[in-house]
């Protein structure tokens, strides 16, 4: 018995929420249908995907390792029915694309690669750069598209913008933390904890908006750029950080287990989208990339 393509949908919904019952409400089926898919999933595969607990679920080791390639298998089917249109036109030409550190590391690579492979005839040109560089590039003509974070653009005169992506984001704690037994955790109870604070592509201002609209604030005792050293202090138990499903990966580097839990208190999604100069006619190539972009990302709406 081989896995459905509707498992596989079904399987990255639950993945992706972190709940059978929002998963459910997110692709409109039924939350038994969802469960005994995922059930005949598990059974098919021969090991468990999620570990099941109070607050939803979370993945096991095989099921992270199976989330990317479900995710690949249907970002592929996507495309074979979808991009032979696109290839037949034999599109052709440059791309100055810019891109954020965020999303050069954990967001656009596999696309990239898929891209290059439907469109040998397009020339991309990539530049990662901080939100300041990349506004004023778009605006001056030096690039011509930019895949951003969109939730920290500032010049929304001169640019305009589209989310391809909202990232929850979430609380990581190690594997023992107390909180992990609690039914709640809310930013008063984070505000008690030793908080380390993710800096890159402006998190820390970001953060900071979120907190200021409380009487509490993180109790840090640590800063830095580094994603992978955010993951290897709070896998240790050197403290806890509040950061994006996006860059969320269940081992750092050591091999110890993050864990990650909702916030009771509102915390805004990590935005991830394109931005472009109001002005501007895109390029056939640039055309072909946000078309593509779209179909991978499930949106029918390619920018006019």
């Amino acid at each position: 018995m081989e896995p459905t393509l509707r498992q596989f949908r079904y399987f990255i919904a639950v993945a992706n929420s972190g709940q059978i019952s929002r998963a459910a409400m997110d692709i409109n089926v039924s939350q038994s249908a969802l469960t005994a898919a995922i059930k005949t999933l598990e059974e098919t595969i021969g090991t468990p995907l999620f570990e099941r607990h109070s607050t939803g679920v979370t993945l096991t080791y095989e099921g992270n390792l199976f989330l990317e390639h479900a995710r690949h298998i249907m970002a592929n089917v996507e495309e074979a029915i979808k991009l032979p249109r696109r290839i037949r036109e034999n599109v052709s030409g440059s791309l100055n694309l810019a891109m954020s550190y965020t999303v050069a590391g954990y967001f656009l690579p596999p696309h990239l690669a898929r891209f290059a492979r439907n469109f040998p005839n397009v020339k991309i040109n990539m530049t990662e750069a901080d939100r300041g560089a990349i506004e004023e590039g778009l605006v001056a003509g030096t690039f011509d598209l930019a895949v951003i974070l969109t939730s920290n653009i500032i010049n929304q005169e001169d640019l305009a913008q589209e989310t391809l992506l909202q990232s929850r984001r979430r609380l990581w704690v190690d594997a023992q933390h107390r909180f992990l037994d609690q039914p709640h955790v809310s930013l008063q109870d984070i505000a008690a904890e030793p908080y380390i604070m993710l800096t890159v592509d402006e998190a820390s201002n970001t953060a900071q908006r979120y907190w200021n609209r409380t009487p509490h604030n993180p109790r840090t005792m640590f800063r830095t750029s580094s994603v992978e050293a955010v993951r290897s202090l709070v896998a240790s138990g050197m403290g806890v950080a509040i950061l994006s499903d996006m860059v969320y990966r269940p081992w750092s580097l050591e091999g110890r287990r993050v864990e990650v839990l909702p916030v009771s208190d509102p915390v805004p999604t990590m935005d991830v989208g394109f931005a472009w100069p109001k002005n501007a006619k895109p390029s056939e190539a640039t055309k072909a990339f946000i078309e593509f972009m779209h179909l991978s990302m499930g949106r029918e709406h390619p920018m006019d």
